[in-house]
C-alpha cells in the first residue's frame, strides 16, 4: 500500500471547448472521452477526495462552464468537504450569474487565461473571436471576493508580448499573474515546430519577467514556469509519479496527470469500477513509475533521483516511446539528442492543423 496521500485533485469535467489553441494539452482522440461522467459519479468522486487526503480541488476541461449546473453543484460540495476549490477555465461562459452562483457555492479561486494583449493576435491564436469576453470575464472577477490568478500561455507567437502582459496585469489590479511556457504534450507536441521558441526569446522574456517580480514585489505575485526544453535537467513532474496528484478526465478514467493518458502502455482504471482510495494505492498504472526501482541508468545512480525523480514520464514516451526511459530533457540522457532534433525542427516549423 502507498504511504503517501494526494494533496491535489484535477477533475476534467469535459473536453468539449469552443476555442481551438494549437497548444491544448488534452488527448488528440477527444471522441474517445465523450461517455463523460454523470452528476452521481463525480459528486461521489469529490467525496472520497476528500477522505483520501485531498485539500485541493481543480475544475477544469476542455471548458468546465459548458456544464454550468454540474460545476455549481461540485463546488459546493467541495466546499461542504472543506476541500479548497479552483475553477480553471478560458472565460467567455463565465457571465455575472454563473460567477455569482459559483461564489455563493463556495469557490475559492478562479484562474483565467488569454492567448494574447491585441485582440487580434489572442483571437488568431484562440481561433475564434473572443478576447474582449476574457477581459470582461476577467474583470467580473476581480470585483468579486475570491483569489483571481491571470495565466498567460507563453510560446513562440506570443514570448515578445511579456511585458505587455505585465502591464495589462497591473492596470486590471491583478493579484497573480501566471507566465507559463507551454508544456508540449498532446496538441502543444504535435504543433511543437511552431510552438517551440528561440532561446533568445526565452532569455529575453526571463529578463523582463526578473525585472517585473522585483518591482512589484508585495504586489504582484508572478509565477515564470520555464520551458522544459531548454532546462538542463527535468522538472520534478507531479512531484513524482503518484505522489501528489490525481487527474480524473472526462470518462471517469483516473491518471497521475494531465498528459498521462499519451502512455499507450498503461492502462488506467476508472472511478465508475474502483474507488478513488483503490486506484491510488494498488492500480498498476499508479505503481507504475512510483519510487526509484523503476530507475534505468543514468537515473538509477544519479544524486538528483529524490530531486526530479526521472523526470517526466510523459515526455519521455512522446519522445522515445518508452515511458519507463530517462527523459530526454535531461543532458544526462542518453536520448537527449531527440530533444536537440526538435530544436533544429522548429527553426523551419509551421503550424499544423488545429483540433477538430
Amino acid at each position: 500500500m502507498n504511504a503517501e496521500r494526494p494533496l491535489s485533485l484535477l477533475a476534467e469535467l469535459t473536453y468539449r471547448c469552443n476555442l481551438q489553441c494549437p497548444y491544448c494539452y488534452n488527448p488528440l482522440d477527444l471522441r474517445a472521452y465523450s461517455d463523460e461522467l454523470g452528476e452521481a459519479d463525480w459528486l461521489r468522486v469529490v467525496d472520497e477526495a476528500a477522505a483520501l487526503g485531498v485539500l485541493q480541488i481543480h475544475f477544469s476541461g476542455g471548458e468546465p462552464t459548458l456544464l454550468p449546473d454540474l460545476l455549481v453543484k461540485l463546488v459546493k460540495r467541495a466546499h461542504a468537504q472543506q476541500l479548497y476549490s479552483n475553477l480553471i477555465t478560458q472565460g467567455t461562459f463565465l457571465d455575472d450569474g454563473l460567477l455569482d452562483r459559483l461564489v455563493d457555492a463556495g469557490l475559492d479561486h478562479v484562474q483565467i487565461s488569454i492567448q494574447g494583449v491585441d485582440a487580434d493576435a489572442a483571437d488568431d491564436i484562440a481561433g475564434t473571436r473572443v478576447h474582449d469576453r476574457k477581459i470582461a470575464a476577467l474583470e467580473r472577477a476581480l470585483a468579486r471576493n475570491i483569489a483571481v490568478t491571470l495565466n498567460y500561455p507563453l510560446h513562440r507567437r506570443n514570448m515578445s508580448t511579456v511585458a505587455e502582459v505585465i502591464a495589462l496585469a497591473e492596470r486590471l489590479g491583478v493579484r497573480r499573474l501566471e507566465l507559463a511556457n507551454v508544456q508540449l504534450y498532446g496538441w502543444a507536441f504535435l504543433n511543437r515546430n511552431a510552438l517551440l521558441p528561440a532561446r533568445w526569446q526565452i532569455d529575453e522574456a526571463y529578463a523582463i519577467v526578473r525585472a517585473a517580480e522585483s518591482r512589484l514585489r508585495g504586489t504582484m505575485e508572478i509565477t515564470h514556469v520555464l520551458a522544459d526544453y531548454f532546462e538542463q535537467y527535468p522538472k520534478p513532474c507531479m512531484h513524482g509519479w503518484g505522489r501528489r496528484f490525481l487527474t480524473i478526465v472526462p470518462d471517469g478514467r483516473v491518471l497521475p496527470c494531465p498528459a498521462a493518458a499519451a502512455i499507450t502502455s498503461l492502462r488506467f482504471e476508472s472511478v465508475r469500477h474502483r474507488s478513488l482510495a483503490e486506484i491510488w494505492e494498488s492500480s498498476e498504472a499508479f505503481n507504475a513509475y512510483r519510487g526509484t526501482a523503476w530507475m534505468p541508468e543514468p537515473c538509477r545512480s544519479c544524486p538528483r533521483k529524490q530531486i526530479d525523480f526521472g523526470g517526466c514520464r510523459c515526455q519521455a514516451f512522446l519522445h522515445t516511446g518508452d515511458a519507463g526511459a530517462t527523459d530526454p530533457v535531461c543532458e544526462l540522457s542518453p536520448q537527449h539528442v531527440l530533444v536537440e532534433a526538435a530544436h533544429r525542427s522548429a527553426r523551419e516549423g509551421t503550424l499544423i492543423p488545429r483540433r477538430v
